[in-house]
């Protein structure tokens, strides 16, 4: 396998921000259940003036950088199903309400109040689903992220359904949670990583038992990196533990035939240029235990800084992943917005 060598300048642009639809982001400070201060949270402002919602100010003085409640209109306040209100270790769903007219909060029919608890060692950012029910219809899965949660704190937040048909008895389900180290949370665009490049991955494909993840870097720096070979992967379950027994394989052919060129070449980035490589593998269940591991930490090369990416491998009993080598992808274009790494 041939070494990559590459050149990486160490900046990092600017912060994560606290998006105002879709993100939330604990908060460093004091103790209590909460992001910082006293542990007090805010209630989101759900009405469609976008206002973005936070930690409420401590005792000791406001804080300019935390958003403070707003008043949001009146719900009603519904039971929850026993299911509903027990969630897991990480994520449970605390409230359920329904806005109705009269509320004050025009075009949000429901919303329900949940909290993250970070059980392990390190902070960690959450990546949650949720799904609202309406008469036994599930709708459309939501999905929210929960940004930078320290070890042993404890976040809240609410998600809102819109439009959602009239129910007697509606119903919201945590579907899915993730969770990965926030030192190594993928990027896609945005403030350039320290590293001088953003690592992710892609949706995927799927067909017949056969899948398909592509894997993505891109120069966000301002020196050229060099690639010779595959990404480097190490694989976890829904746990976090490492999952043991699986052949990553270089090359795709062995998976299947026609899923790309497996041959290594040099690869050259320039600022604002980026290469990817494909996972692929079947969910072939036969004898044995099926192995799924949704997590992949992946260095572009060895020695680089590690990002965890959630691919959901559902591998089946096939025990083979197959990663092809990097190649250069022509067809990228950097956002617009894109801002090079800065010292």
């Amino acid at each position: 396998m041939p070494t990559p060598r590459r050149a990486v300048p160490a900046v990092l642009l600017g912060a994560l921000l606290l998006a105002a639809c879709g993100t939330e982001k604990s908060e460093a400070g004091g103790g209590g259940d909460g992001g910082g201060g006293d542990g007090r949270v805010a209630r989101a402002t759900l009405c469609p003036s976008q206002q973005q919602y936070g930690v409420l100010p401590s005792a000791d003085g406001p804080d300019e950088a935390t958003p403070t409640a707003r008043p949001s209109g009146t719900p009603s306040e519904l039971p929850l199903p026993p299911s509903d209100g027990q969630g897991d270790e990480e994520v449970r769903v605390t409230g359920l309400y329904a806005w109705g007219p009269g509320s004050g909060c025009d075009g949000v029919d429901y919303s329900a109040d949940f909290e993250v608890t970070n059980n392990g060692p390190e902070e960690a950012t959450y990546s949650i689903t949720f799904a609202f029910g309406s008469s036994g219809q599930g709708m459309e899965p939501i999905e929210r992220t929960v940004e930078a949660v320290g070890a042993g704190r404890t976040v809240k937040g609410t998600v809102v359904m819109r439009d959602l048909p009239p129910a007697e008895a509606p119903t919201v389900d945590i579907l899915s949670t993730r969770s990965v180290p926030t030192a190594e949370v993928p990027t896609q665009s945005g403030p350039c990583p320290k590293s001088g490049m953003h690592v992710y991955a892609d949706r995927g494909d799927a067909a017949m038992g056969l899948r398909v993840v592509g894997l993505h870097v891109v120069n966000c720096g301002e020196e050229t990196l060099e690639f010779n070979g595959y990404p480097e992967l190490e694989l976890f379950d829904e746990d976090h533990e490492k999952v043991t027994g699986v052949r990553i394989l270089e090359g795709t052919g062995s998976i299947s035939t026609g899923l790309g060129d497996d041959t290594v070449r040099p690869v050259s980035l320039a600022p604002g240029e980026a290469a990817q490589a494909q996972l692929s593998w079947r969910n072939t269940t036969e004898f044995g235990d099926p192995v799924n591991a949704p997590y992949v930490r992946v260095r572009a090369a060895p020695g680089d800084a590690p990002v965890m990416v959630t691919p959901e491998l559902d591998l089946g009993t096939t025990g083979k992943l197959g990663v092809g080598p990097w190649q250069k992808d022509e067809n990228y274009r950097a956002p617009e917005t894109e801002a090079p790494a800065t010292p």
